[in-house]
């Protein structure tokens, strides 16, 4: 299996439990794999055949930022949700995590593992 990575795409959203979370803005660090078949892509040498991480990347930072999920489970969920059914990814690792929110922790965070089966009808 193949995979294209994206690290530390960094976005500011509502995110938390607490009134005081729910009034600002908190980065949200995340990270993703995503399965894809690079042949295509590698062969043609054109973006056409590949998967565009500009495109996810794009699409993420528009959700995540207009977003208001009080956990971070609910945010890489719809995250994941969002690569497998508008990209056609077949299995995806979403990690988010929430630097500096649990004092003494560098960061905090949730790592799901998703496919197309999970999100099939």
């Amino acid at each position: 299996m193949d995979k294209i990575f994206l690290r530390e795409l960094e976005v500011e959203a509502v995110i938390g439990i607490w009134e005081w979370e729910r009034k600002i803005k908190q980065i949200v660090s995340l990270d993703l794999e995503m399965a894809t078949d690079v042949r295509r892509a590698a062969e043609t040498d054109n973006i056409e055949g590949a998967l565009n991480y500009r495109d996810v990347a794009k699409r993420l930072i528009s959700f995540v930022g207009s977003s208001e999920f009080q956990l971070v489970e609910s945010l890489a969920e719809s995250v994941a949700r969002i690569i497998v059914t508008e990209f056609g990814v077949p299995w995806v690792k979403v990690s988010i995590t929430k630097p500096g929110a649990v004092e003494g922790s560098k960061e905090v965070g949730a790592i799901i593992e998703r496919s197309a089966d999970d999100y099939s009808a």
